[in-house]
């Protein structure tokens, strides 16, 4: 699995193209990140950036965006319908594969304390990123937005950011956090009489006694009211469902819904589920839309990999299921952290177990990485193996290829290997402390990684034969030794946990 982390910046800036153009242009500089979508609005004069990436490079495509909007946007001249404190106004994390929202608050952190201390502006955490519950909500932070900001900043102890300067400066401050998925979502009325928006944005918003997963506003865009919003949990407060009731309220006063829009990117999933309520297909099941049967096909898909391994092929081959065992170890240890954090029994281990999380989610990463490093290292050897050898020097170029790619394809296992035992000792961790519910999840883990380490060594030990460097051959051998001596004893203390916890 990909790691992959999304960053959706807003700019205060949705009139000049040259500024917006300017901005996105630094964060698609950065290496590894795609820039999905970029939404300008002249009313709002706002733009809103979609980035997807690996943690590290969209943390730094989000500060180079953030210093050049410094740069170039003045908040002293700057206006506009939407509610705002600086130039760069909100840069929430969302977490797409293979991270945890605990590794993107610490990216928050460190994005809020390099913006702070390089670019001089205040910072302010919200979300799960938070520091104080009344942070928590976007809106609370921006409340009165820049230019009361601008009167309480320094005078006000509960104005004082969470890094950066208890001062403003012509960029205005910026608002950093985590967050599950948004959908940006607006519904337009068949009327220019903006209390009519108004009214219908109280009635749905949460904060108001509407639904719980809804914040909202009336506003004036071009002339027609609209209902702006922001749908922060769309399996729990589906997108339909709001529409209705936009389409009820406006109906009291005389209005209809003219048209919707979507700002940057929605998950398929929320309009998959809008289809199905407004079509009635109360017998839907995703398998009937044909882009999905034709993604399960992808070698990367669970199924597709069986069928790969079951091809007449030689990768993927043993190697990579060994990988694979081990990612899957680190799966069920995650899952065992999932159902024990949160619960008031175990509050006493909350740090101890989330940090197993952390940990068993990176291997899950690396050993998934594996999987194709073992292939790749095979087809390797197999390439140098079909080199010319007709001459002397041939003869030799392909030997010394045929060395090295050997050598690569005992250090892939070899690895595979270290980080199955790793594996190992976080379930370990999850067997005695997580949910005793789950116990024999986490034994499953422990055995899932030793059959990783078993079937890894098996392939170090066989390309290990043909390797000429005494030295590093032995070397393998004594660690592949250390190895399983110290998984024997981890998949003991596995197994009578499991025993013990679970009353097997």
């Amino acid at each position: 699995m990909k790691t992959l982390v999304e960053c959706v910046p807003n700019f205060s800036e949705g009139r000049d193209m040259e500024v917006v153009e300017a901005i996105v242009a630094e964060m698609r500089a950065i290496s590894e990140v795609q820039v999905l979508d970029v939404e300008s609005d002249a009313d709002h004069n706002r733009s809103v950036v979609t980035l997807v990436g690996p943690p590290a490079a969209v943390q730094e495509a989000a500060f180079q965006g953030i210093k050049k909007a410094a740069e170039l946007i003045d908040m002293e001249e700057q206006e506009g319908e939407h509610p705002r404190l600086g130039a760069t106004d909100v840069v929430p994390f969302v977490p797409i594969s293979g991270v945890l929202m605990n590794e993107l608050i610490a990216l928050a952190n460190d994005l809020g304390q390099r913006v702070g201390e390089e670019l001089g502006i205040p910072v302010y955490l919200y979300e799960r990123a938070a520091t104080r519950p009344d942070r928590e909500n976007l809106e609370d932070i921006r409340r009165g937005e820049y230019e009361l900001l601008k009167e309480e900043i320094g005078e006000n102890p509960d104005r004082d950011p969470d890094y950066g300067p208890a001062e403003l400066g012509k960029a205005g401050a910026t608002v950093i956090g985590v967050r599950p998925f948004l959908i940006a979502f607006n519904a337009y009325l068949n009327t220019d009489d903006v209390s009519v928006a108004r009214k219908i944005a109280k009635a749905i918003r949460h904060s108001s006694g509407g639904y719980r997963y809804v914040k909202s506003m009336g506003i004036i865009v071009a002339g027609q009211a609209q209902v702006s919003m922001n749908l922060t949990n769309f399996p729990r407060t589906p997108i339909y469902r709001v529409v209705e009731t936009i389409r009820r309220e406006a109906a009291r006063y005389g209005a209809t819904i003219t048209h919707t829009e979507l700002v940057g990117l929605t998950p398929q999933r929320a309009l998959i589920e809008s289809a199905q309520w407004y079509l009635q297909l109360d017998l839907f099941d995703s398998d009937q839309i044909l882009e999905n049967k034709l993604a399960a096909m992808d070698e990367g898909a669970p199924m597709g990999f069986l069928d790969a391994v079951a091809a007449n092929s030689p990768t993927p081959g043993g190697g990579s299921v060994a990988a694979l065992a081990g990612a899957l170890a680190s799966a069920l240890t995650t899952m065992v952290g999932h159902v024990t954090i949160g619960k008031r029994r175990y509050a006493d281990v909350h740090e101890e177990v989330s940090e197993a999380i952390v940990a068993s989610e990176k291997l899950r990463r690396s050993l998934t990485k594996r999987m194709r490093e073992d292939s790749a290292a095979f087809d390797a050897m197999m390439a140098a193996f079909r080199l010319p050898k007709s001459t002397a020097k041939e003869k030799a170029a392909r030997q010394e290829e045929i060395q090295q790619a050997t050598i690569k394809a005992a250090e892939v296992p070899l690895a595979t290997a270290r980080e199955a035992l790793a594996a190992m000792e976080q379930a370990l961790i999850v067997a005695r402390k997580g949910n005793e519910n789950a116990v024999t999840d986490a034994a499953t883990a422990g055995w899932m990684a030793m059959a990783a380490i078993q079937g890894a060594s098996l392939n170090v030990r066989i390309n290990a034969k043909t390797v000429k460097d005494g030295e590093k051959r032995a070397a393998w051998l004594d660690e592949l030794s250390h190895i399983q001596t110290r998984a024997d004893s981890l998949l003991a203390q596995i197994q009578e946990t499991a025993v013990d916890r679970g009353g097997l």
